[in-house]
């Protein structure tokens, strides 16, 4: 994986500091072409992924992004499923079946019967496939080399103790699409335990990690002896604690930590885009010359 990933938060009006921002956000990237074109800015310093959401009109992007192979032959796209509140506006607005029509992938009438009969049966793994075959519709064609399940319905698993699931969902990540699998949470050590336990070794795991403990179940003394100790692929989002630690201090802090394989973050500025990129590259530097001294002095 790339050191720094780009996230979509800012693009849908999903704001940790305040409402207002929010609605501003909203009203700046209420076309597509800007949601790119900000994109455009992130790639223009060296970051070449970016990892979102299957929110509708992610599925805009993605057509956008195939118009224009050549520009985007190095570009990689990490989704995050599922976004469930599509799924609940669509049937709102196109009821149940008009949903099913409208995501469901490839021939209509089989998935409807694979999805009744599964239902019926309560083969929640069946389930699992036709939805995720749903999600991934918009991004054919494109590369998807790391597939990630939501932290609401990876939460939901771990709470509810259906490792069997999460085993599911990376083995079949795995055999239908040839990518990674990967797992937002809210409880990372926790999370780390169960896919060992369930035979994943090495897990490609996404959650909260900063220096006020925002959002992070278990504390930040777990976090830390954690990624000292345990062998997994981190990836750092909500770096900022929701706006609570400012940019060089946050950042200082992540950079500086064991096992943190990629940092995830959101902005919708050229000058901040850069800024953030600038103080990684800054502090991952300073952590490399800090372990040449070591170990001249060694």
């Amino acid at each position: 994986m790339d050191r720094i990933l780009y996230g979509d938060n800012q693009f849908f009006a999903v704001n940790h500091i305040s409402d207002e921002k929010s609605r501003a956000q909203a009203i700046k990237f209420k076309e597509d072409k800007t949601i790119l074109k900000t994109i455009d800015i992130a790639i223009s310093q060296d970051v070449n992924t970016f990892m979102c959401t299957t929110h509708d009109r992610i599925a805009n992007i993605c057509e956008m992004v195939r118009q224009k192979p050549d520009k985007y032959k190095n570009f990689s796209i990490y989704p995050c499923m599922p976004y469930a509140h599509k799924y609940a506006n669509a049937i709102t607005e196109l009821g149940i079946m008009g949903t099913i029509k409208q995501y469901v992938p490839g021939n209509f009438f089989g998935s409807m019967f694979k999805g009744g009969v599964a239902f019926v049966s309560k083969d929640y793994i069946a389930i699992m496939e036709l939805m995720i075959d749903a999600e991934m519709k918009m991004f054919k064609g494109l590369n998807t080399p790391v597939i990630f399940l939501q932290n609401v319905i990876t939460d939901l698993l771990l709470g509810l103790g259906m490792k069997d699931i999460l085993k599911a969902y990376y083995d079949f990540i795995v055999k239908k699409y040839n990518a990674e699998p990967g797992f937002i949470t809210m409880n990372m050590p926790k999370l780390l335990n169960v896919l060992e336990s369930a035979g994943i070794e090495n897990p490609i795991i996404c959650s909260s990690i900063n220096k006020v403990g925002f959002r992070m179940s278990g504390g930040i003394e777990l976090y830390e002896h954690t990624l000292k100790t345990r062998k997994l692929r981190a990836i750092a989002m909500q770096v900022l604690g929701g706006g609570a630690i400012p940019a060089k201090e946050a950042i200082k802090y992540v950079c500086e930590l064991p096992n943190i394989e990629s940092i995830l973050f959101g902005a919708s500025s050229r000058e901040n885009i850069t800024q953030t990129v600038s103080l990684i590259h800054e502090y991952d530097e300073q952590k490399v010359g800090h372990k040449l001294l070591k170990a001249v002095e060694s």
